[in-house]
């Protein structure tokens, strides 16, 4: 027998679903958004683990390499994938979406999100930071142009 398992990622809790290939549900449960914690929970299912899946969200870029270092199966899934895969879905919530994203990891209909290195992460990061900064500094370089231009013609 082998297990599929969903992730459900949000910031201080993850919701968890481990199915079996028979789509019968061995695990539901919530865990703190830590791998270690993650590991924990899925250390039973390990040796017949076969996919870990989770949506490419804005955690992915720590946990997912974090999850692969502790040596389970993490597949990130590509977010337009997910939500059309179970757009049909009645009841959305967190439990929900994790049996959902466990389903699409037995059935193997999946696209998988393209992994950027750490460095190219950051660079992404800090170019946005930048831009940020820039439109604001715009912003209140202006806005204090014009009040000293309302005061000068005053």
């Amino acid at each position: 027998m082998e297990f599929f398992c969903g992730l459900d990622v949000a910031m201080d809790e993850t919701a968890v679903c481990v199915v079996d290939d028979h789509g019968v549900v061995h695990l539901e449960m919530t865990a703190l958004t830590d791998p270690d914690a993650l590991f924990a929970e899925l250390k039973p299912f390990l040796p017949r683990l076969r996919r870990v899946g989770h949506e490419a969200d804005a955690l992915w870029p720590w946990l997912h390499p974090e999850l692969k270092k502790l040596g389970l199966p993490a597949i990130c899934l590509k977010t337009q994938h997910v939500r059309a895969a179970m757009s049909a879905q009645r009841n959305r919530t967190d439990k929900a979406d994790a049996l959902g994203i466990a389903h699409i990891m037995r059935t193997g209909w999946f696209r998988q999100a393209h992994i950027k290195s750490e460095s190219c992460y950051r660079t992404k990061l800090l170019l946005t930071h930048r831009r940020n900064l820039k439109a604001k500094f715009l912003d209140l370089e202006n806005a204090i142009r014009h009040s000293l231009k309302a005061l000068a013609s005053a």
